[in-house]
């Protein structure tokens, strides 16, 4: 059973991801919903809170994940300026998940439109941003005793280098084990869903310009004949 919530969940869910990106690649490049004529100012806001939000929170978690250890964590300056990025970072994210989902749901001419994996996305976004916050403030995490850096960052440190260690979350506090489990949802449905095309877009967008501006560096100038010089060829 441990192996099978920490080891197979994680995998099935990052398979999930893979594969439903490149079903909605082939499906409609990413476009429906948020780049169509449907969109409005409040989701066009949600759409720039959101893409403000969420790349903060990964940069304060993949730095801290980067220099904390079992039994040490961020300190200092260092600390307070990443606690004030995720103050920042939260809120944009769950403001802007919710500019973007909230009014299609209300709606009553978008309803055919809004599928059974829209409607909990925006709890499992909450649910992701909220434990966020419980587990930094956890109280049993000391200088000395580091909770998020035992479990969570451990066992996807092992994920990552494919050598699994699944027993530091079988015994991880319940806050924790939570926390696991409803990343891996969120991982799992998100190609699914409103928000697949909000950083995948751009990034596609940036990728066509980087190859159109490879291939004019490929291809050599024109060169164009004198009429003076052309008839001279020509005779």
């Amino acid at each position: 059973m441990m192996y099978l919530v920490w080891v197979f969940l994680p995998c099935a869910a990052l398979i999930s991801c893979v594969a439903g990106h490149i079903w909605r690649y082939r499906r409609d490049r990413f476009l429906a919903y948020l780049y169509g004529p449907r969109i409005d100012r409040a989701q066009w806001l949600g759409s720039l809170a959101f893409r403000t939000g969420v790349p903060l929170l990964a940069a304060v978690r993949v730095i801290e994940m980067a220099v904390s250890g079992p039994h040490s964590r961020v300190e200092g300056t260092a600390y307070v300026l990443l606690m004030i990025l995720q103050f920042i970072a939260v809120p944009l994210a769950i403001v802007g998940a919710g500019l973007i989902l909230v009014p299609p749901l209300i709606a009553a001419e978008s309803r055919p439109r809004v599928t059974p994996v829209d409607r909990i996305t925006l709890p499992v976004l909450v649910g992701t941003m909220v434990t966020a916050v419980l587990i930094t403030f956890d109280p049993n995490s000391t200088d000395d005793r580091y909770r998020t850096a035992e479990t969570l960052f451990t066992w996807i440190r092992s994920l990552v280098t494919l050598q699994p260690n699944p027993e530091v979350m079988q015994h991880a506090p319940a806050l924790y084990q939570i926390r696991g489990l409803i990343v891996m949802v969120l991982i799992a449905i998100w190609p699914y869903t409103r928000l697949a095309g909000i950083f995948t877009v751009p990034l596609l967008r940036l990728a066509r310009g980087g190859v159109r501006a490879a291939r004019r560096l490929q291809v050599p100038p024109r060169r164009e004949l004198r009429p003076d010089r052309d008839l001279t060829a020509r005779q």
